[in-house]
């Protein structure tokens, strides 16, 4: 075989091995994960949180009192995100954007809510550790029922 055309195939293969790569990358959350099984994500979530969800979230993930409840100011308390509120029930990438960018997104128009955006406070980094924090809290079956909602198709 020519060693132009061997050249050729060579690149070719790489090529398709680097395009694999990048596919499962994105496939499995290259740009961020919430891992509960991760430490040091775990760790550096539990600083972050408490610095800055604890307030309104509660240090125990407890969420405010009556929080199916509307306000006065008709807005909704925080919610728990231990397992006893709704956290769970939203694939990772869901509670990404609403970290990062705000509820208002992923609710009806005109919803207001007290829950400000962190994009301009928390790096991308900084709000995965946060999910994986909140996630490490969770029972198994609980983590494993949540992962099957962040898989990404």
């Amino acid at each position: 075989m020519p060693s132009r055309h061997r050249h050729r195939l060579i690149l070719a293969g790489l090529a398709l091995l680097l395009a694999a790569g990048l596919v499962f990358w994105w496939w499995a959350g290259g740009e961020g994960r919430a891992d509960p099984d991760d430490r040091a994500q775990v760790a550096l979530g539990r600083t972050v949180y408490e610095r800055h969800c604890a307030s309104c979230h509660g240090a125990q993930l407890e969420g405010q009192p009556d929080w199916r409840e509307r306000l006065p100011n008709g807005r909704m308390p925080a919610p728990p995100h231990d397992v006893s509120g709704h956290t769970w029930h939203h694939p990772d990438e869901v509670l990404f954007g609403i970290t990062k960018h705000g509820i208002e997104r992923y609710a009806p128009a005109g919803y207001k809510s007290d829950m400000p955006a962190f994009a301009e406070v928390l790096s991308d980094a900084e709000i995965w550790a946060v999910l994986a924090y909140i996630k490490s809290n969770w029972p198994k079956a609980v983590q494993e029922r949540q992962a099957g909602m962040s898989v990404r198709r």
